[in-house]
């Protein structure tokens, strides 16, 4: 058991890596591929080399997918297509730095829904920390002018993200209700739903002229990272870490997301860190650090 924890750890940890790469290529991809039709070319790279693998497991586990193919449904639209085709049109409007840092409040929304629907109880300390969770939202999607997220005056993708953020939260708390199947089944499975529900979307891109086919190196190389690091390692990781820690414990890796994210958008684009970011940082990061104190007994 111990080394099955330590190696959740590190999966985990690489997962935030991958991700945190995930809203540098999201970044590097404006104007070269359009979000959705990013999104259709890594879940069906990924749905290939995947299915090649677990294609045994899918036919012994079918019975069982089969009596659960809504859920099946529902998680692999909601939090393999939706939550990344949000993430690439946030990234339009908003910075990387940015997406990561709004990304970090993933652990609230998923202690919040754990409450919601399974009555996790909540400490005086957890309260508080997901309080200042929030507030460093507020810092980052304001850019540091909380009169200007006031008056309603949001960047339309940081409002994207803060959505993408509840959905792939949503999708975290449900990953406990996975189906006793073979996980590179169930990655497969996601993958290929991920990828037959960006169709639609890719579809109404073309209707309203914002289509774009990927033409240069840079565009196809995005569409290569986008496919094997964050959509077939990281998700296999994720759903493993969770599985062995539960959503609350491996949740709070999400907290590196930011940093791994904020690093790379510095060495690989070039932006810049501002004070505003650094006050949202301690703000997310204490955060979540003072909702661990003295935790409540949580069933994940």
């Amino acid at each position: 058991m111990g080394s099955a924890v330590a190696q959740a750890r590190v999966m985990l940890v690489l997962t935030m890596l991958f991700w945190g790469g995930n809203a540098v290529a999201g970044k590097l991809a404006v104007g070269e591929v359009s979000p959705f039709l990013l999104s259709w070319f890594r879940w069906t790279i990924a749905a290939l080399v995947l299915g090649a693998f677990a294609w045994p497991h899918l036919r012994r586990d079918w019975r069982t997918i089969r009596a659960r193919l809504p859920y099946f449904v529902a998680m692999g639209a909601l939090g393999f297509t939706v939550f990344n085709g949000l993430l690439y049109y946030a990234l339009i409007s908003t910075t990387a730095i940015n997406a990561t840092i709004i990304q970090a409040a993933m652990p609230m929304f998923i202690f919040a829904l754990n409450f919601v629907i399974y009555r996790t109880t909540a400490t005086p300390w957890q309260i508080l920390g997901y309080t200042l969770t929030l507030a460093g939202v507020a810092v980052a999607a304001g850019r540091g002018d909380l009169l200007g997220l006031a008056g309603l005056d949001f960047n339309l993708g940081d409002v994207l993200m803060i959505v993408a953020t509840v959905i792939y939260a949503a999708y975290s708390v449900a990953l406990r209700q996975k189906p006793q199947v073979h996980w590179l089944g169930f990655v497969a499975m996601l993958v290929g739903i991920g990828s037959l529900a960006s169709l639609p979307f890719v579809a109404l891109e073309a209707l309203t002229g914002t289509f774009i086919w990927p033409r240069t190196s840079l565009a196809w190389t995005v569409i290569v990272y986008a496919a094997v690091f964050p959509s077939i390692v990281a998700q296999a990781f994720f759903i493993r870490g969770i599985e062995v820690l539960g959503s609350n414990a491996g949740g709070l890796y999400l907290n590196l997301m930011p940093i791994m994210g904020a690093l790379l958008s510095i060495a690989l684009l070039g932006e810049r860190f501002h004070l505003f970011h650094a006050a949202a940082l301690v703000l997310v990061l204490g955060g979540i650090a003072l909702a661990q104190r003295r935790r409540a007994p949580a069933h994940s």
